[in-house]
């Protein structure tokens, strides 16, 4: 006797979702055990540079201080699509979708005990860096291509320190690139004297 579609698609969600959450496990697991002086040392000088966006507060007053009008713009874009994406992965996506942290098991080092309480999914951290390169780069692409650099950091010591899964960092990756499409989309009466120049 064969099942209804119904029946047929929610196992395949089903053995999907069985899959990722393997996957994610798997993948921690592998990040977690890197032990280069890039994890020990550099990962966390970047992670606590970033902490409440220190580090993008610092590169948005660097580009409108030493800049022109169209780094000053990069700016205002870059912070707008910060704020954006902490909101959505902070004050949404966490409020919506509890998820417990890595479990200590996959985890061998002593990071793991230094932790949020906050659910897991999303990462607010990569959807912060993420939204602000983004947020550059539509304006200034060689700005933004140096902010890549220490978003893409953050996001890989998310992983590695075992506060978050890949999924959760993959979530707020995408909310961070659409906090800046919607920046570089929304009518912008609010913030054109910032972008002019």
């Amino acid at each position: 006797m064969y099942g209804t579609a119904d029946e047929g698609t929610d196992r395949t969600l089903l053995v999907g979702a069985a899959a990722l959450r393997r996957g994610d496990r798997l993948l921690t697991r592998r990040v977690a055990r890197w032990r280069s002086p890039v994890t020990r040392e550099v990962l966390p000088a970047v992670e606590s540079a970033a902490e409440h966006t220190k580090l993008w507060w610092a590169a948005a007053g660097a580009m409108a201080a030493l800049g022109g009008g169209r780094q000053r713009k990069a700016a205002v874009a870059g912070l707008a699509a910060m704020g954006i994406a902490e909101f959505l992965s902070n004050g949404v996506g966490k409020r919506l979708y509890e998820r417990r942290r890595p479990p200590a098991e996959l985890i061998p080092h002593d990071g793991v005990h230094d932790r949020p309480d906050s659910s897991s999914f999303p990462s607010g951290h990569t959807a912060a860096a993420v939204g602000f390169a983004a947020g550059v780069a539509a304006v200034s692409p060689v700005a933004g291509a140096f902010c890549a650099v220490p978003a893409a950091l953050v996001a890989v010591e998310r992983v590695q320190s075992g506060a978050h899964y890949p999924s959760d960092v993959a979530a707020g990756a995408v909310l961070g690139l659409a906090s800046a499409w919607l920046v570089h989309r929304a009518p912008k009466p609010w913030w054109s004297r910032l972008l002019r120049g």
